[in-house]
């Protein structure tokens, strides 16, 4: 039985950036007619539209999607969220972790929702700290909760394997609203939750 592999990607797209892919590898010396090469500009393509499909993706209908009326006022963290982005100046992948809280103002929004948010924003060229930022506003602006937390932790592939080539480094970015911003004693307990320490 032969293997059926489903993918949907925008064909005129995938050609138009095969062609210009095709084009890269003549310019970095490569032989792109070579047989490990001939269809290697359209999985690029697929790859880039892939690694890029959060901006077909609306933080704001995600949220909205599952939002409903709760009382709780109390911190709701999903943290340890998988990450993938790509950066902007060099176009190469940084992943980690994203920690998100918020204390609900009258409503809550489904758990899966905030990880889809995170993917949302950075499935785009991006820097961390806007990355952060706009996680940040996106649950704010829509939930219109008591306090917004964010926290990023992340290694860039653009500080491993080229310029400084620091393999180990980890940047730490975070964005707070409400009454993680004004009441110290519930940004400690956040950072106390997801494991990092506050002096």
């Amino acid at each position: 039985m032969a293997y059926t592999k489903i993918e949907q990607y925008d064909e005129d797209t995938t050609q138009q950036l095969a062609f210009h892919y095709k084009e890269i590898l003549k310019l970095i010396g490569e032989d792109p007619d070579r047989e490990g090469l001939q269809l290697t500009p359209v999985r690029v393509a697929r790859s880039i539209q892939f690694l890029n499909q959060g901006y077909g993706m609306d933080g704001a209908t995600i949220l909205n999607s599952a939002k409903f009326k709760e009382e709780y006022k109390q911190m709701v963290l999903v943290k340890d969220i998988d990450l993938y982005s790509m950066c902007e100046h060099h176009m190469l992948p940084f992943y980690g972790k994203a920690h998100v809280a918020y204390i609900p103002n009258g409503h809550i929004t489904g758990l899966s929702k905030i990880a889809r948010v995170v993917e949302a924003f950075s499935r785009r060229l991006q820097v961390q700290e806007r990355l952060t930022v706009q996680i940040r506003d996106c649950i704010q602006n829509t939930l219109n909760p008591l306090g917004v937390a964010v926290v990023i932790e992340a290694s860039h592939m653009c500080m491993q394997i080229r310029g400084v080539q620091k393999q180990n480094s980890v940047t730490t970015t975070s964005a707070f609203t409400g009454a993680f911003l004004k009441d110290i004693r519930t940004r400690e307990e956040f950072m106390h939750l997801i494991g990092i320490s506050v002096h």
